[in-house]
């Protein structure tokens, strides 16, 4: 790739010096990944009633944020992924899918994340997905294809069996700076928490492990025996806690998920004849591989804590819930739900360090939308004397305040549901909320989070 950083690392000594006379500023940002308003609704639902409300409803502010996307040509798309999204919360620009803080001409995009580690703020990325996956990424490295996640990823990989893009020019093989988790460890930041544990544990061209790359860098690397919330160190820290993304909270009970409606072999016939029987209802659970997980919260805590100690010049922190995005590509609202809750608790422990730091930002928002949708239950139509049913996958989750919530996914008939193109919500509090709008284009977020940062610079 073409290395263009617009000259921020010249203005960075004159930055420092107009901060460090300031009060410390800080910016969390939460994203929750895919987490549309269908999504909302659906935790909302669950976690507090339909008469409730979310700790993310008590935020002062909401927006609407446009989502945009192009092609390799520069053409509009309308549906996205995370890697473009993410590149345009974390740079202000417009890019293709798949690339990670790279324009299509593959020019890398100065992103906040440098820019604040270059004006003297500390800097984490807190995630239950990989450290190396396309959100977390977006914010430090430069890749042109978000699976170089790792040194052997960066020159070509296979998922299920089909051949993923590999990144040549990135590859520290080739001159470049490397894979995704080879620049992470490279960045500067100060805390880096999630999964990611089978890219930490390739080795570089140097013959060492990245682990060990961290270590020669300065970080302290933590793991699933360390003790999150009395963890203390001047120096930064590397923690992987899972081989890819984190085990989700919860799961339907026996591990289901939404499943077809079954009709019978007169509907095959015609649509107007027949039965349909739709799937049993469920409950969630807890999953049984969570185990001693390490929840959002306790590493987000871990790092408000490590960013902020003695620091008078403030830091910037991406918090990512990934697998509300992860969970209904797999079609498990349960999964989704659970981790819905995970960045409740998040937030709720980002009020109440702004409580206590007055100069602190919080934003809430999404990547993109996804594929669930909050169907009726029953149909409209189930009195109608001819079968009515969802062609898609469908889950019957009761809600502890007694309903039954009606979950399909219908993007297509694969392995995977796919992202869908509608607005995205913001939530932020009342620091954040000045420099915000109702209606937003996905780059002005990034370009309200750099004023806040920047804004002693910033025109």
């Amino acid at each position: 790739m073409r290395f263009v950083f617009c000259g921020f690392l010249a203005l960075s000594c004159c930055i420092y010096a107009s901060l460090s006379n300031a009060s410390p500023r800080n910016l969390i940002l939460i994203i929750g990944d895919g987490f549309d308003d269908q999504h909302v609704t659906m935790g909302r639902n669950y976690l507090s009633g339909m008469q409730g409300a979310l700790v993310l409803d008590t935020l002062p502010y909401r927006a609407s944020v446009q989502v945009e996307t192009i092609s390799d040509k520069g053409q509009p798309l309308y549906v996205a992924d995370s890697a473009n999204t993410a590149t345009s919360l974390a740079t202000g620009g417009i890019t293709n899918i798949g690339r990670i803080a790279t324009d299509i001409s593959d020019n890398d995009l100065p992103t906040i994340g440098e820019r604040a580690i270059a004006s003297g703020y500390r800097v984490g990325l807190v995630t239950t997905s990989s450290l190396t996956d396309a959100t977390p990424a977006a914010f430090l490295t430069h890749v042109s294809a978000r699976s170089c996640e790792g040194p052997e990823e960066v020159l070509g990989s296979t998922y299920y069996g089909i051949p993923q893009p590999a990144c040549p020019d990135d590859a520290r093989d080739n001159g470049g700076p490397g894979s995704i988790i080879e620049q992470l460890v490279a960045s500067s930041a100060h805390v880096l928490l999630g999964g990611g544990s089978d890219y930490v544990q390739q080795l570089t061209i140097d013959g060492e492990s990245v682990e060990d790359a961290a270590r020669r860098a300065g970080f302290v690397i933590v793991n699933r025996d360390t003790n999150l919330d009395s963890l203390v160190s001047d120096k930064p820290i590397l923690g992987t806690f899972d081989g890819g993304t984190l085990e989700v909270r919860w799961r339907g009970a026996g591990g289901r998920i939404a499943e077809p409606t079954e009709t019978s072999w007169l509907n095959a016939l015609s649509d107007y004849l027949g039965e349909t029987t739709e799937p049993e209802p469920m409950v969630c659970e807890p999953n049984p591989d969570y185990g001693n997980t390490p929840s959002l919260a306790s590493m987000s805590g871990a790092a408000l804590r490590h960013l902020s100690r003695e620091n008078d010049i403030g830091f910037f922190l991406m918090i990512e819930s990934a697998s509300i995005d992860k969970q209904s590509h797999k079609r498990n609202p349960c999964g989704s739900i659970g981790e819905i809750q995970q960045l409740e608790e998040t937030l709720s422990l980002a009020m109440a360090f702004a409580q206590t730091h007055p100069d602190t930002a919080i934003i809430v928002t999404a990547d993109h939308a996804q594929a669930a949708q909050i169907l009726p239950e029953p149909t409209l139509y189930s009195k109608y004397p001819v079968p009515i049913y969802s062609p898609g996958l469908t889950a019957r989750v009761h809600t502890p305040e007694g309903g039954t919530m009606r979950i399909n996914y219908a993007t297509n008939n694969g392995f995977s549901e796919e992202h869908t193109g509608a607005n995205v919500p913001l939530f932020a509090n009342d620091v954040a909320a000045p420099l915000l709008k109702p209606f937003m284009r996905q780059r002005e977020v990034h370009d309200a989070m750099s004023h806040f940062l920047f804004r002693n610079v910033d025109p």
